[in-house]
């Protein structure tokens, strides 16, 4: 029989866990909606290590952020150029302390990029580690491990519709 004090230490751990699969969704959606602020806030404040392969490593989540600024928020006649898509799936945390957790993801991304014509479809493995500062889970650590891409071009009579930079309601600015 599970003591209730056993039952709460459970229940605590789920929410922990929650908290941290909201945290990564944060992210991703930051990612996709182009907010690079909001993409910085799921980062601790100071020492993030990122490893994103291509995109580069860093000691700290303001490079990235940057890059993303540089890339995602990137214009032509007031449209955006590329256009992301990430979708997080089989999320494997593991709390290891009160405090610290580790946490594994798959990742499926796609890209149209509207400068060369091309669609990118990549799928990797975040390996994560995160920390609560400030009472609230961060990433301290993010690490991924492409698997496997296809780039393609986009044909002639391919029709995208990227959404307007001023419309609010996707979270665009």
């Amino acid at each position: 029989m599970t003591s209730t004090d056993d039952l709460a230490r459970r229940l605590d751990d789920l929410d922990r866990i929650e908290a941290i699969k909201q945290l990564k969704h944060r992210y991703w959606r930051a990612c996709d909606g182009k907010d690079p602020n909001g993409f910085r806030r799921c980062f601790i404040r100071s020492g993030a290590r990122i490893d994103y392969g291509p995109l580069g490593a860093f000691d700290d989540a303001t490079p990235m952020t940057r890059i993303i600024e540089q890339v995602a928020l990137h214009r032509v006649d007031g449209q955006y150029v590329i256009l992301d898509m990430h979708h997080g799936l089989h999320p494997d945390i593991t709390l290891t302390s009160a405090t610290t957790a580790t946490g594994r993801w798959t990742l499926k991304f796609r890209q149209v990029n509207l400068l060369d014509r091309t669609e990118l479809l990549m799928t990797g493995e975040y390996d994560d580690e995160y920390q609560i500062e400030d009472g609230e889970w961060k990433m301290s650590a993010s690490t991924l491990t492409p698997r496997w891409s296809l780039r393609r071009p986009l044909g002639e009579d391919t029709v995208v519709t990227p959404v307007p930079a001023d419309h609010r309601r996707g979270g665009f600015a």
